[in-house]
């Protein structure tokens, strides 16, 4: 195997860069339990303005940040709507359940691709001994969708529909930042629409770790016990709140970098058949279902070759482009593609 592999499995295997670092070394810290991380403080105040909101809450993983934010707005013993394959039903392991007491109920998966009407005929009102509805949750980008983007007017008919229905509107917004680079849409444009929001750090923007909650001042107050009791008070965590303030200084604009760097490998691998949408954001998905390769055979050959991609399911992949991912990179990485699908 070469000594030198290309990651291509996910944006979350960035490594800080000596700026970060150096931002990381030098920040002013205290106890953030306390409520006394001047840097946490900066950063949270920082990402509610970005959005519009009044408050955020730093939170180590985006996995607590949205079930941090679905507690917030689901009770427990009643029902959030999402799709099929989003994040919070997906990648979460049951956490919806086992901590909010939430019951979830799921529309077909078809990405980014939402349609409100199907949405709306789904919400279940109090009575009847049915699960009544509080929320609906929505992905932007979608990961399983290929990051896909949902258009502004879907999303702002998914606000009427929650309106007129009197429920919350969540969004896993964990890679929101390519939504708005690769649509041009203001990330304050998209905080209106949402009661609760979750946006990660280390997903693209290269920080190390790191996911707030963005609701209103009363919302984040009751976030705070509900870090508290899933064990996510931090101490003197500025470390890591100053490794996301330098990521949004300074790698927001850039994913637009790794959208053509995915648009290439795109182009590459869409011959083959394999290409399941065209790549929106920095997300290349992989249908590998007409292909005499499956996924587990076409990350092992290309491994071998030093290419590491992500296997989803049997005859589903993924290439994620990233900070860490140079064009020499990604022209390596078509080279190997390119001869592994060839086979």
């Amino acid at each position: 195997m070469p000594d030198s592999l290309i990651d291509l499995r996910s944006d979350t295997v960035t490594r800080p860069t000596p700026g970060m670092r150096e931002a990381m070394a030098t920040a002013e810290v205290g106890d953030d339990v306390y409520g006394e991380d001047p840097t946490v403080t900066a950063l949270e105040a920082e990402v509610a303005a970005l959005f519009g909101h009044e408050a955020a809450l730093f939170a180590p993983s985006g996995s607590m940040a949205n079930q941090i934010a679905l507690q917030l707005v689901v009770p427990p013993a009643h029902e959030l709507l999402c799709d099929a394959d989003a994040h919070v039903v997906t990648y979460e392991i049951g956490a919806a359940a086992a901590y909010g007491g939430i019951s979830s109920r799921t529309w077909p998966a078809v990405g980014a691709d939402i349609d409100p009407d199907v949405v709306a005929a789904m919400v279940r009102p109090d009575g009847y001994f049915a699960v009544p509805t509080r929320a609906i949750a929505v992905e932007q980008t979608h990961n399983r969708g290929g990051g896909g983007v949902i258009p502004l007017a879907t999303l702002r008919e998914l606000r009427r529909v929650a309106d007129e229905a009197q429920l919350a509107l969540h969004c896993d917004g964990a890679r929101i930042w390519h939504a708005h680079v690769a649509d041009g849409v203001p990330l304050v444009e998209y905080g209106r629409l949402f009661d609760t929001m979750s946006v990660c750090l280390s997903k693209g923007l290269g920080a190390p770790v790191g996911s707030l909650v963005v609701g209103s001042a009363e919302k984040i107050e009751r976030a705070r016990f509900i870090r508290k009791r899933m064990g996510g008070g931090m101490r003197q965590v500025g470390v890591l709140a100053a490794a996301g303030r330098y990521a949004l200084a300074h790698h927001v604009e850039r994913l637009a970098e790794d959208h053509a760097k995915a648009a290439r490998l795109a182009e590459a691998v869409a011959p083959f058949g394999v290409l399941a949408t065209p790549a929106r954001t920095n997300i290349v998905p992989l249908d590998l279902t007409k292909s005499p390769l499956d996924a587990h055979a076409l990350a092992a050959a290309a491994r071998d070759e030093g290419l590491l991609i992500s296997v989803l399911g049997p005859r589903t992949a993924r290439l994620v482009t990233h900070m860490d991912v140079d064009d020499a990179a990604v022209d390596r990485a078509v080279d190997i593609l390119t001869r592994v699908l060839r086979r």
